[in-house]
């Protein structure tokens, strides 16, 4: 379930508090600080092969496109 699912379930429940607090508990997705899923490329979301070396957060399709832009050489 996508952040935007969630947030208009919980709309549509509004001022039910039963049902409300039902949702959050089970339904409401974690908030990750550990893990695969914590790290993503900040140009297109991807959560495989993150590259954080240099502080970069790309994963390694956008490298390979913005590399020579930042001043990365190819040596093979």
């Amino acid at each position: 379930m996508t952040t935007t699912d969630h947030r208009k379930v919980l709309k549509q429940i509004g001022k039910k508090t039963g049902k409300l607090a039902k949702y959050k508990k089970h339904s409401v997705p974690k908030i990750r600080k550990n893990g695969a899923l914590s790290k993503k490329c900040r140009l297109c979301g991807n959560t495989h092969a993150v590259i954080h070396k240099y502080g970069l957060e790309l994963c390694r399709k956008c490298f390979r496109d913005t590399a020579p832009k930042i001043g990365f050489k190819k040596y093979s």
